[in-house]
């Protein structure tokens, strides 16, 4: 498979009668950055949730490294490897920072607690979150506990983080924060999957954007070559990516 980190064929999803992935299909090497963009309820959501086991496919395979995990019995197994950040942190009311990023890595990892600690706050650190380890989620702003559930995620060492709009929930000024932190990320190497409407993070970080529609990538390409075709008024090979940028763009 060479430098292919995660290869998806041909996922299905529907839910009740409602089709929502209709054959979705691409490889990530790694190190790759892709945001997934499009309209509302065209599946972008429920294909990161399909890839760590979430929500279940009902056909298509995907892999892990050499691994297929399509059906994999040991889920909390492909989670570990695959990390999940969502747009509502979804963190422990009643724990701190800290203890929010160490007890996965207690309870799951089986680490010693001093390691275990140790551990979370050189992630929380690497957020910019280190002074605010003995926080509780409700003392910290939006931005701060989405980092927050970004350290959690790190701290179980994934080989891809997958990010499901997570700046969709924060306030426009508090959205700068996570982004950055997702651009270092980047610029060290992490495999990222991203879905996001934050198309300047996409055209200054991802190594491709994939437009989705109707349950299907209908458009991918270079950022460079999506964010010329947008502003060209001349007929391109994004038609379809270009109305959906204006739209978003008022």
């Amino acid at each position: 498979m060479g430098d292919v980190i995660l290869k998806v064929r041909d996922i299905h999803k529907r839910f009740d009668s409602e089709e929502v992935l209709r054959g979705v299909s691409f490889d990530v090497q790694k190190g790759d950055v892709k945001v997934f963009i499009g309209p509302s309820g065209t599946g972008k959501s429920t294909l990161l949730r399909c890839l760590n086991r979430l929500v279940e496919p009902d056909s298509g395979q995907i892999w892990l490294g050499d691994d297929e995990i399509t059906h994999a019995v040991d889920i909390d197994g492909v989670r570990r490897r695959m990390g999940m950040v969502f747009q509502n942190f979804y963190l422990f009311d009643h724990l701190t920072a800290l203890r929010n990023v160490e007890i996965a890595l207690i309870k799951v990892l089986k680490m010693q607690k001093a390691s275990a600690r140790e551990l979370a706050m050189s992630e929380l650190s690497r957020v910019g979150m280190e002074r605010f380890a003995g926080k509780y989620p409700a003392e910290l702003s939006g931005g701060q506990a989405q980092r927050v559930s970004i350290a959690r995620s790190l701290a179980m060492n994934p080989e891809v983080m997958l990010f499901d709009e997570p700046t969709s929930a924060l306030d426009p000024e508090l959205t700068g924060e996570v982004l950055e932190v997702m651009k270092k990320l980047a610029s060290g190497g992490m495999t990222m999957l991203v879905v996001s409407h934050e198309m300047e993070f996409a055209y200054s970080v991802a190594n491709e954007v994939l437009f989705m529609e109707g349950g299907v990538v209908v458009e991918r390409g270079a950022p460079r070559e999506i964010r010329n075709d947008a502003a060209s008024d001349s007929p391109g090979r994004f038609e379809r990516t270009r109305a959906f940028l204006r739209r978003i763009d008022g």
